[in-house]
Formats: C-alpha cells, structure tokens, sequence
C-alpha cells in the first residue's frame, strides 16, 4: 500500500481566496489485496468450521445453534425476563427471525412467553427449569468441544487473536 498526497496551496488573487485543498488517496497494491482478501476467506472458513462443529454438539441435543444462544441468553438475565429486542441485541447470530426461534422453544417447553404486567404490549420471555437443565447438560459438553476447536493454539496465542478479531467487531 502506499499513500499519494496532492496539496493545493491557497492565495489571494485580486479579491479572489482560493483555499488550500489536501487530498490523499490511498493505493492498494495487489499484493495488499491478495492479503486482505486471504484475510477475509480464512476468517470465513474458520467461523464456518465453529459454526459447523456448534451447531452439531446442539442438535446432539435437540436445539438449534441460535436457539441454544437465546437460551444463554435468558440463563444470563437471571430469573429477569426479557423482550425480543434484548434478545435481538446480544444475538451472536443476528436475524429477523427472533420471534419464530422462541416459538420453537416455547413449544418445546424450554422458555414461556409472558404479558408484561406494567405494560400490556409488552412480550417477556423466561428461562424454564427444563431450559436451565438443558444448558447444564450441554455446558460440560461445550467446554470440552470449545477446547478442542482451539487447542492447537497456546494461551498467548489466543490473547493476541482475540484482540486482533475484537478490532474487527
């Protein structure tokens, strides 16, 4: 990569100010972009390999990745429920589809839907105790599956990485 300026001075001309104009393009050499490029594929294909390896430890257990998600998600609220735009927020996997992910787990009794008390048009949605006993079951699961998928990587590794990805969300 490398960076052109292109400086325009300013003078006074008659009763004519012309104002001084700085422009700097930057060039991308293709080498720059085969590296942004290689980047970009290797950070794909490594979340597609997480996603992959996630969403079958979940289906071990008769959920979706993004189900599983907002059932951490209730866990994490502690008893407090929450509305579907806080789900919404914390998604890791963000869609429109909230709404139809908690019908689904409302029909397998792993979260209730719930009119807010203080305001009518207000959806709420817990954690059921049959939801909290499912994440316990998946929990040692996953602990043992995140170890694996990492584990070629040393712990200073895993710092610096996931400070360099952080830069990227």
């Amino acid at each position: 990569m490398f960076t052109l300026q292109i400086i325009f001075l300013s003078k006074l001309v008659g009763n004519k100010i012309y104002i001084t104009f700085v422009y700097t393009i930057v060039v991308m050499t293709s080498k720059d972009n085969k590296h942004n490029r290689d980047l970009v594929v290797a950070l794909l294909r490594a979340g597609n390999r997480l996603d992959d390896e996630l969403n079958a430890l979940t289906k071990a257990f008769g959920i979706s990745l993004p189900q599983f998600n907002v059932l951490r998600i209730l866990r994490g609220q502690k008893g407090k429920p929450a509305n579907l735009s806080t789900l919404n927020e914390h998604m890791i996997h963000k869609m429109s589809n909230t709404t139809r992910l908690v019908d689904k787990l409302i029909e397998k009794q792993l979260v209730e839907r719930c009119i807010c008390e203080k305001n009518r048009r207000k959806v709420e949605i817990t954690i059921t105790q049959l939801g909290l006993d499912l994440l316990t079951s998946i929990d040692n699961q996953l602990t043992l599956k995140e170890a694996q998928l990492v584990e070629n990587i040393s712990p200073n590794e895993k710092e610096k990485l996931i400070a360099l990805i952080s830069k990227l969300t």
